[in-house]
């Protein structure tokens, strides 16, 4: 339902739906959606949400927010880097948006490694948001529009890898979220950028613990990139 896809409400649940009985339903998590919104779906509708709010809400499996607050759930606190500290206080996780559909709105790769490095440090988990629908960094327009303009987004392969990097100690994350190569990436018993690797363990244990997820508005694009690639 959000920018640039901005599905109205009854196409979003349906494709979600349809999306459950996949055989990638293990990359689906929650259902991202407003306080407004939620509250005229059917109650029946017993989906995991992520609800946009500043506070809980009764139906949410998650809160993802513009302030820093703590509710006993998992929330995710989309504030600047100079606040990581009190959402580690506050018990929260971290929110970092890495796109939109202007090319001002797309922070630039030494912001983005110096958000996930500062999560890094406090060992604060973070989930990222906006442009992250394609695998490796590359120019792609901002918008399903036809007359939509390009600018160079990032990819969801290098801020994870990065991530899973910087979780395990690695400080110099600048280049592989700039990497534009993709043959830079191999993936076999191990995850490798380049010279540097991580075993498959050391990728979960990143995942579970540090980079939780991105929001996407799209759930196929990922997909038909990835095997493109041949890496699903």
């Amino acid at each position: 339902m959000f920018p640039p896809a901005s599905l109205a409400r009854e196409a979003a649940i349906g494709r979600y739906g349809s999306y459950q009985s996949s055989e990638h339903v293990w990359m689906l998590n929650r259902f991202v959606i407003s306080a407004a919104q939620i509250d005229v779906l059917p109650a029946e509708l017993g989906w995991r949400f992520a609800v946009l709010r500043d506070a809980d809400h009764p139906r949410a499996d998650a809160i993802e927010s513009k302030k820093i607050i703590s509710i006993g759930k998992p929330t995710y606190c989309e504030v600047s880097i100079e606040q990581l500290d009190e959402v580690k206080r506050a018990g929260s996780f971290a929110k970092i948006r890495t796109g939109g559909v202007t090319p001002d709105a797309i922070p630039s790769v030494d912001c983005v490694a110096a958000y996930i490095i500062g999560c890094a440090e406090r060992r604060l988990p973070f989930k990222a948001t906006a442009g992250l629908h394609h695998p490796v960094r590359h120019v792609h327009r901002l918008t399903y529009e036809p007359d939509a303009c390009s600018a160079t987004i990032h990819g969801f392969v290098n801020v994870f890898m990065a991530a899973a990097f910087a979780w395990h100690g690695e400080r110099e994350i600048h280049p592989i979220l700039a990497e534009t190569d993709v043959s830079a990436f191999q993936f076999d018993e191990r995850a490798h950028w380049r010279d540097l690797s991580l075993s498959s363990e050391e990728v979960g244990g990143s995942r579970r613990e540090f980079a939780h997820s991105f929001g996407s508005c799209s759930f196929e694009e990922p997909i038909d990139d990835l095997r493109a690639l041949g890496w699903l």
